[in-house]
């Protein structure tokens, strides 16, 4: 530092400073300044303005500096006073310090120690080290942080890598945009023909005869997203194998990954000879009835424990009718049934009769599948038994001073529905039972309004007036 060019600190004396100019210097050079006698005696204190931080340390002034230092700070302090006690320093030293004050608020403070005019006094020069603590803290509290994610990675690769190898199924997995494999699991590597770090990174394409990978890779994406389409078939280029792709897209980090499952042809076709197999197997010697009919309830086919409930000797004798003609309700039993499967893609426990060849009646259950398509697949139960056993229950009274009306009464009340004219059933029972078969009705047709008009035997207006009659009208129908 030059002025007016002459060398202002070589000069054989200091430069004239002023005590007041010399007070501020030291004040916003250091943030903390102590002028202390050998003893430790803390002659003056002063912080720097710019840094409010340390706040006010008047109270320290005329007392030994060593009440205010942390116990693994005094050692230090010791030796910098004994050696200028003995006039072994020289030269400016500095010492890292932990200070406590009030309420035990800790700082620390890097001070470079300097000699005075008066050999028992010294000046302490502070540099106040709390921010580069907080920094070097966040800094451990930011490495503590990767460490753990770090990790959690490494657990989340090691099961994903147990996983993938210990499957029996081939895995793929592509990037969509490049085309390219990411990775692969050993059973996918036999299918290819190739070990899979020799495929990991190569176009997936490449890998099929005749595949061009544009081409290729947008038909496996369609593929995952309509399940109509089904499996992708291809053939390996390396192994010659026939394979089937079952492809799924997801997101990884924004970029959309394709999850290709790989059989060989062979498997899939035992596969599914298994289950067809399984399946036949059930449909043949099963306990239950099972009818498949087309989109209008007409028979296709039946196994034989149909072919016993309706008293049939052979398939030819019940396809080719409809369903409707085997239940005791016809058509509206028929129409109720495809009706719901229709809407809801299946119907669970139909409740009605089945008639046989020769008019016997059987009470059976019915579950119904939509077959969407083709038509419907329906499960046939006995359930008279169940009656049998219901029969044999105590009898009670429906009301006080009414005659006790049987389970098995009131049943049979509930089989008039659709085969007598409501008049005839409603002359033999009480305003209850007729109540209750209107009930049923229009909860059979799912509130069908003209079915359960045809099932009772009604016209729809009068219908309309019985259900204003018992309160229904309203329950049913807020619209009304």
């Amino acid at each position: 530092m030059n002025t007016r060019g002459s060398d202002f600190w070589d000069q054989p004396s200091a430069p004239q400073i002023g005590p007041d100019q010399f007070s501020e210097i030291v004040t916003t050079a250091a943030d903390i300044a102590i002028v202390l006698d050998t003893r430790g005696t803390v002659k003056s204190v002063i912080t720097n303005p710019l840094n409010p931080t340390l706040g006010q340390l008047d109270h320290w002034k005329n007392r030994d500096i060593r009440e205010f230092m942390a116990d693994d700070s005094l050692t230090k302090l010791e030796t910098q006073l004994e050696a200028y006690r003995e006039g072994r320093k020289t030269k400016a030293d500095a010492i890292e310090v932990n200070h406590y004050d009030n309420a035990n608020w800790e700082f620390p403070i890097r001070y470079t120690i300097h000699k005075t005019g008066n050999p028992d006094i010294i000046l302490m020069l502070g540099r106040d080290l709390r921010p580069i603590a907080e920094l070097q803290h966040r800094l451990v509290k930011a490495q503590l942080a990767l460490e753990k994610d770090y990790e959690t990675h490494r657990d989340y690769e090691t099961r994903y890598r147990v996983v993938m190898e210990a499957t029996r199924d081939a895995f793929v997995l592509v990037e969509v945009a490049s085309g390219r494999i990411l990775d692969l699991n050993t059973a996918a590597g036999r299918l290819l023909g190739d070990d899979p770090d020799v495929l990991t990174g190569s176009p997936f394409a490449q890998e099929f005869d005749g595949r061009r990978r544009g081409e290729f890779i947008e038909g496996l994406v369609l593929a995952a997203g309509d399940e109509t389409l089904g499996q992708v078939t291809a053939q390996a280029r390396r192994s010659g194998n026939e394979v089937a792709l079952e492809p799924i897209v997801f997101r990884a980090a924004g970029d959309k990954v394709l999850l290709c499952r790989i059989d060989t042809s062979e498997t899939a076709e035992t596969v599914a000879a298994d289950l067809t197999r399984t399946l036949s197997h059930v449909y043949r010697e099963g306990p239950d009835a099972m009818v498949f009919t087309d989109v209008h309830g007409v028979i296709r086919s039946a196994n034989d424990a149909f072919l016993s409930l309706t008293d049939a000797g052979q398939l030819s004798d019940v396809k080719g009718k409809s369903l409707g003609e085997f239940l005791s309700r016809g058509s509206v039993d028929l129409k109720v049934m495809i009706d719901n499967a229709t809407r809801s893609g299946k119907m669970r426990l139909y409740s009605t009769r089945l008639e046989g060849a020769f008019g016997s009646q059987l009470a059976v259950e019915l579950s119904v599948t939509h077959m969407p398509g083709t038509g419907f697949a329906v499960v046939l139960r006995d359930t008279s038994r169940l009656e049998v056993m219901r029969d044999t229950a105590p009898q009670g009274s429906n009301q006080p001073g009414a005659a006790p009306m049987s389970d098995d009464a009131m049943r049979n009340v509930m089989d008039l529905v659709g085969s007598a004219p409501l008049k005839d059933i409603v002359s033999a029972t009480t305003d209850v039972v007729e109540k209750m078969c209107i009930e049923t009705a229009v909860e059979l047709t799912n509130n069908n309004r003209v079915a359960a008009a045809e099932m009772l035997g009604l016209s729809r207006q009068s219908l309309y007036v019985k259900l204003r009659k018992y309160g229904l009208l309203s329950k049913n129908d807020p619209a009304d």
